[in-house]
């Protein structure tokens, strides 16, 4: 058909179409509309009110407007948000209920937006967009159920699977992986990829953590961990395309001691617990919530146990103290729980060795000898990981025997209980995000306490704070001015003499934590006279890290000798509860001691009595940690062998000994600690201290010892107590990691 006969029957058509149109339609008809003249009417009629279902946000999500005017209201499947301007579209939507899949995203790491699983339909976007990425704009409108929504998924998922082995049922991820839950949530039935799957050489980073690299879809969350929070550059991307695959760029083991929580964050089996492999499944596993006491942190722990043994540990999300993270010396010592445990009452015997009795004769035995005593050659100790019940028994026992020789190790021979803004973090750890300068003196926040360090190196990356440290040559993940070794930095602070004294001077938020260490050194009193000179004349708040447990309740509640330092060397009867680093060089030879505690450690040596305790998993207790928060644990697993609480022990003691407590079961314990030290009993609530210590204490005439530089708290980081010690993972990382 050519060219002119086409054009001729468009012609044809058209005139048709002319000619059988109705007259009426080329009429032009005016309409009255009144309601243009009230366009907010018009607004109202337009959009009817929908009386729409309250949600509530995804995890309890709460938002906070720093400033109300701007706040800004969006529409997530058409329900109304009002957030804070800069959020973005996922968290627009978590805050209205909606919970968007992703992999890549994590809520305190840096965004990278590579997994593409959070795609959701915004209107007037030409194609879906990634919401972990997309910043939340003035009245958007937002579809996270549509079919285009849907499908993106669905394809996303696919190509991750493309790749990914299945290894479902020999996976340690099995049962908690984020993979599995989105793929039967958001996933195809079927996969349309037949070639060969890739595979890639697994990585070796340790003692700690199991790789399995053929599983990883290169999420980089534990990339972003690594640099961002725990302040080590160990691990990278390396390669591209098909080749991409996260390793170290030389071979070398993972150093951070916060490296187990890249299991944590890790949605697939490719990072596993190596210690936890082959164990157990998650669904055999009973939880139960705690408190850990392997430092002064008091990180909120998870304990999971099968029947009688503990069987992993895990971070419980406390945003003022662990926020969601632990350190590896708590999540890993849960096999010290189970090794060199003390399970009888045992009496050294002529020849030297032990032998098992009931607790009616240990006890016998013990209250038999301290009545032969003088009650000023009686002395107890209390170790680092007591709770505040044990220590008020042990303390009302002595007193009724006429002693008042008790301390806690960490304390010092002759500490000052007087005022607690002495001895705790004033600031709370929550609150060292505030600062922009840090004076560290004596202490190595890195091995004393891992999750303090934590926040330093949060805010140092955040705020840009500065940090100065004085003290030993030591091993910092952030940059700091190492500014001296000893007390002569502090007098040139105090002076103004040290180039660091004008940072110090222009600081608005500077903040100066001590050691506990310092307790130790006989000229302790000056320096913290310096140290109060110092924070006067920078407008400083100042901060005491301790180490130990059990050393914030052992000053509430006045566990403070009666004879400074020179007890051990005249005492007849020691009485060491969980006491193992004490040094017994010095007690005379015929001197007898008492060991109650869980494991056979250091202290079992130069016993003649051993009475075996429960540890804290097996207990309930209360414990204070550095920033002044009691918080109480809760038994996960029955006690080993013939063991008893600590309290129990003591109270059962006295009752023999003819000087009974005026309790007999937890609460009547508690009820004593209420009027010692009230604060123990306001759990999980953070009690400041009421005076200043600066404003006082009384004048120090003392000079300090410029001679003596200040000394290492903690020598290795992983073996600090009786559980770690005993503990094969930590004898494993002490011999890998800390080898030089």
């Amino acid at each position: 058909m050519g060219l002119g006969q086409l054009a001729s029957r468009a012609l044809i058509r058209s005139a048709r179409l002319a000619t059988a149109k109705p007259s009426h339609l080329l009429r032009r008809t005016i309409v009255s509309t009144p309601e243009l003249h009230n366009a907010e009417a018009a607004a109202a009629a337009a959009q009817p009110e929908v009386d729409l279902p309250k949600r509530n946000p995804v995890a309890g999500a709460r938002v906070h407007f720093p400033n109300p005017d701007d706040a800004i209201e969006v529409f997530v499947d058409g329900y109304p948000v009002k957030i804070p301007k800069g959020m973005t579209v996922l968290q627009a939507c978590e805050i209205a209920g909606v919970d968007i899949p992703r992999f890549c995203y994590h809520d305190r790491l840096s965004i990278a937006g590579n997994c593409r699983m959070c795609l959701v339909e915004v209107e007037k976007s030409p194609k879906p967009v990634a919401s972990c990425a997309m910043p939340a704009l003035p009245g958007m409108k937002i579809k996270t159920d549509t079919p285009i929504a849907k499908k993106a998924r669905e394809g996303v998922m696919e190509f991750l699977l493309m790749n990914h082995p299945l290894d479902c049922p020999i996976c340690d991820q099995g049962g908690e992986c984020d993979l599995q839950d989105q793929s039967m949530a958001f996933g195809s039935d079927r996969g349309r990829f037949t070639e060969m799957k890739r595979s890639v050489v697994d990585k070796n980073l340790g003692p700690l953590v199991k790789t399995v690299m053929t599983r990883c879809i290169q999420c980089t969350r534990c990339v972003r961990f690594a640099s961002e929070i725990a302040g080590v550059q160990d691990l990278g991307v390396l390669g591209r395309g098909s080749g991409e695959e996260i390793g170290t760029y030389v071979e070398r083991l993972m150093t951070s001691e916060l490296s187990g929580n890249v299991i944590d964050i890790c949605p697939v089996g490719a990072l596993t617990s190596k210690p936890f492999a082959f164990k157990a499944r998650n669904w055999e596993l009973k939880g139960t919530e705690s408190i850990d006491v392997t430092d002064a942190v008091g990180s909120n722990i998870r304990i999971d146990s099968r029947g009688p043994e503990v069987m992993r540990i895990l971070p419980r999300l406390n945003e003022d103290i662990n926020e969601e993270w632990i350190s590896d010396k708590t999540r890993f010592c849960y096999d010290g729980l189970k090794r060199q445990r003390l399970n009888d009452p045992m009496i050294r015997g002529a020849d030297g060795r032990f032998k098992v009795v009931s607790w009616r004769d240990a006890l016998a035995v013990v209250a038999e000898v301290i009545h032969k005593v003088n009650p000023e050659e009686i002395v107890g100790v209390a170790g680092k990981l007591s709770d505040a019940e044990s220590m008020i028994a042990l303390k009302d026992f002595l007193n009724r025997m006429g002693s008042n020789n008790i301390w806690c190790e960490g304390n010092g021979p002759n500490p000052n209980a007087d005022l607690r803004s002495g001895y705790i973090m004033n600031t709370g750890i929550s609150g060292l995000e505030k600062a922009d300068l840090f004076l560290l003196v004596g202490t190595q926040p890195r091995v004393e306490a891992a999750m303090v360090n934590a926040r330093i190196c949060k805010t140092v990356r955040t705020n840009n704070a500065k940090v100065g440290y004085v003290g030993p040559a030591a091993d910092f993940n952030y940059d700091h001015e190492h500014l001296g070794t000893g007390p002569t930095t502090l007098t040139q602070l105090e002076n103004g003499t040290h180039p660091f004294s004008a940072a110090l001077s222009t600081a608005k938020n500077p903040v100066i934590i001590l050691g506990s260490n310092i307790f130790n050194r006989n000229d302790k009193d000056a320096i913290f006279s310096t140290i109060d000179k110092i924070a006067k004349k920078s407008n400083a708040s100042v901060n005491t890290l301790l180490v130990n447990a059990a050393q914030a309740a052992a000053l509430d509640l006045g566990l403070v000798p009666e004879s400074s330092g020179k007890s051990i060397e005249s005492a007849k009867f020691v009485y060491l509860m969980g006491a193992d680093d004490v040094d017994l060089e010095k007690l005379p030879e015929d001197s007898f001691v008492v060991y109650q505690g869980h494991h056979g450690d250091r202290g079992v040596y130069r016993a003649n009595v051993i009475l075996p305790a429960s540890a804290f998993s097996e207990k309930e207790g209360t414990y204070e940690n550095t920033e002044g928060c009691a918080q109480t644990t809760v038994p996960a697993v029955p006690t080993v062998g013939d063991s008893r609480d600590d309290w129990k022990i003591v109270r059962a003691l006295a009752e023999v000994a003819g000087v009974g407590l005026p309790y007999d079961n937890l609460s009547g314990v508690r009820s004593r600690i209420g009027t010692v030290a009230p604060n123990l009993l306001q759990a999980d609530e953070r009690v400041g201290s009421t005076f200043s210590s600066s404003l006082l204490r009384p004048e120090v005439k003392d000079k300090m010892d410029e001679e003596t530089p200040f000394g290492v708290a903690v020598e290795n980081f992983y073996m600090t107590d009786a559980i770690t010690r005993a503990s094969k993972i930590m004898a494993q990382c002490s011999a890998l990691l800390l080898k030089k």
